[in-house]
Protein backbone atom coordinates (compact mmCIF):
# COMPACT_ATOMS: atom_id res chain seq x y z
CA UNK A 1 0.00 0.00 0.00
CA UNK A 2 0.88 3.81 -0.97
CA UNK A 3 0.55 6.33 1.31
CA UNK A 4 0.62 9.94 0.31
CA UNK A 5 2.08 13.36 2.02
CA UNK A 6 1.60 16.97 1.00
CA UNK A 7 4.64 19.36 2.30
CA UNK A 8 3.70 22.75 3.13
CA UNK A 9 5.39 25.74 3.88
CA UNK A 10 8.61 24.73 1.94
CA UNK A 11 10.98 27.71 1.40
CA UNK A 12 11.20 28.88 -2.00
CA UNK A 13 15.02 28.08 -2.09
CA UNK A 14 14.67 24.86 -1.29
CA UNK A 15 11.79 24.27 -3.64
CA UNK A 16 14.03 25.74 -6.47
CA UNK A 17 16.90 23.03 -5.33
CA UNK A 18 14.38 20.53 -5.85
CA UNK A 19 13.27 21.49 -8.88
CA UNK A 20 16.90 21.59 -10.56
CA UNK A 21 17.83 18.22 -8.96
CA UNK A 22 14.74 16.70 -10.47
CA UNK A 23 15.74 18.28 -13.74
CA UNK A 24 19.21 17.09 -13.13
CA UNK A 25 18.54 13.87 -12.70
CA UNK A 26 15.69 13.74 -15.51
CA UNK A 27 12.15 12.50 -12.61
CA UNK A 28 9.25 14.95 -11.47
CA UNK A 29 9.88 16.68 -8.42
CA UNK A 30 8.11 14.53 -6.79
CA UNK A 31 9.84 11.84 -7.69
CA UNK A 32 12.81 13.31 -6.60
CA UNK A 33 11.33 13.74 -3.18
CA UNK A 34 10.17 10.56 -3.29
CA UNK A 35 14.05 9.58 -3.75
CA UNK A 36 15.17 11.73 -1.11
CA UNK A 37 12.81 10.55 1.24
CA UNK A 38 13.43 7.05 1.01
CA UNK A 39 17.46 7.72 1.40
CA UNK A 40 16.86 9.31 4.17
CA UNK A 41 15.24 7.01 6.27
CA UNK A 42 16.73 4.00 5.07
CA UNK A 43 19.94 2.63 6.63
CA UNK A 44 22.51 1.03 4.54
CA UNK A 45 23.12 -2.61 5.75
CA UNK A 46 26.79 -2.25 5.79
CA UNK A 47 28.81 0.89 6.23
CA UNK A 48 31.03 -0.39 3.64
CA UNK A 49 28.11 -0.98 1.13
CA UNK A 50 27.22 2.90 1.69
CA UNK A 51 30.81 4.17 1.25
CA UNK A 52 31.38 2.33 -2.11
CA UNK A 53 27.51 3.56 -3.01
CA UNK A 54 28.87 7.32 -2.96
CA UNK A 55 32.67 6.81 -3.49
CA UNK A 56 32.99 3.50 -5.60
CA UNK A 57 33.75 3.14 -9.14
CA UNK A 58 30.05 4.27 -10.42
CA UNK A 59 30.90 8.01 -8.51
CA UNK A 60 34.65 8.08 -11.05
CA UNK A 61 36.66 7.13 -8.22
CA UNK A 62 38.34 4.29 -7.87
CA UNK A 63 40.38 3.32 -4.99
CA UNK A 64 43.36 1.17 -4.96
CA UNK A 65 44.03 -0.14 -1.51
CA UNK A 66 47.36 -2.10 -0.74
CA UNK A 67 47.16 -5.59 0.40
CA UNK A 68 47.01 -6.36 4.15
CA UNK A 69 47.60 -9.81 6.05
CA UNK A 70 44.58 -10.79 7.85
CA UNK A 71 45.20 -10.76 11.81
CA UNK A 72 43.30 -10.52 15.35
CA UNK A 73 41.83 -7.52 16.94
CA UNK A 74 44.52 -5.95 19.14
CA UNK A 75 43.88 -6.72 22.95
CA UNK A 76 42.71 -3.34 24.29
CA UNK A 77 43.38 -2.51 28.36
CA UNK A 78 41.84 0.60 30.45
CA UNK A 79 44.62 1.24 32.21
CA UNK A 80 42.72 3.53 35.08
CA UNK A 81 40.80 0.17 36.04
CA UNK A 82 44.33 -1.28 36.52
CA UNK A 83 45.07 1.28 39.04
CA UNK A 84 42.39 0.41 41.78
Amino acid sequence: MFRSLSVRKLDEDTYEQLRLRALEHGVSMEEEARQILKLAVSSPKRLGDLFVSRFGTSRGIELVLPAREPHEPPYMVNENLNDQ
